[in-house]
């Protein structure tokens, strides 16, 4: 599918890549992912790794999905949009991961597979309406807000249960989980113990709502060993794959 007045182009589009390098890169990662698994008697499969990918040029995305990789993250609209209509691979799996303006919600639903970040109920809605367009159902996980940053977005953990109400009854979108960004100053000790409060607010909240939520989305590059410590089931892996970014 073709997406049409896109705002901004991605020059790196056509830039030159390490091929080999990338797929070493890559595969130490996914090898490490498993042996921290396995470390705290999990299964490999259980961590699924979301490459994030914003400002990498297609040529790499391709490179990787050639190696079998499928899972990509995004955090702008145009970008990945316009890196979908280049690659035309519809096996490949997109999750949008970064702030939702609700003027740009409908162009989520139908071009990825799951959202990480909803926290406000009327972008919920905007959601859902374009949902029921397009037909289909789209995956969503709350984000949680724990260090009350007010540049992040995020729902406070005492506001999550009213929240999680409103969703799982929009039939357009499927509440599968939860996601929280730790506040980058902290020390990895805390960076734990805010990944373990979030498993134990999943764990109220599915009791709570007597609903199944399997996903949990925490860790990046720099704490996805604690994080999958305290079980964390897609961690959201950029500069350790594709190298240091050039913006």
């Amino acid at each position: 599918m073709k997406h049409d007045n896109l705002e901004d182009r991605d020059v790196e589009g056509s830039a030159r890549i390490d091929s080999r390098e990338l797929i070493r890169r890559y595969e130490q990662t996914r090898d490490t992912v498993a042996e921290i698994a396995a470390r705290h008697n999990r299964e490999p499969g259980d961590v699924r790794i979301i490459a994030v990918s914003k400002y990498q040029p297609t040529a790499a995305l391709r490179t990787l999905a050639g190696h079998g990789h499928l899972d990509f993250g995004e955090n702008y609209i145009q970008e990945a949009l316009r890196k979908q209509d280049e690659l035309e691979l519809p096996e490949l799996r997109w999750h949008y991961l970064g702030r939702l303006q609700r003027n740009k919600a409908k162009f989520v639903p139908g071009n990825f597979t799951m959202f990480h970040a909803l926290d406000d109920e009327l972008l919920a809605s905007s959601l859902q309406l374009r949902s029921k367009t397009h037909g289909g159902v789209l995956e969503v996980l709350l984000q949680v807000n724990f260090g009350q940053e007010t540049q992040k977005g995020g729902v406070l953990p005492d506001q999550l249960p009213n929240l999680a109400e409103k969703v799982r009854r929009m039939d357009g979108l499927a509440l599968r989980g939860l996601m929280a960004l730790p506040p980058f100053s902290l020390e990895l000790p805390e960076k734990q113990r805010l990944f373990s409060e979030l498993r134990e607010l999943r764990d109220k909240l599915q009791t709570h709502l007597g609903l199944p939520l399997p996903e949990l989305s925490m860790g990046t590059t720099d704490d996805f060993p604690q994080a999958i410590a305290e079980g964390a089931t897609m961690v959201r892996i950029g500069t350790r794959i594709f190298g240091e970014r050039s913006r």
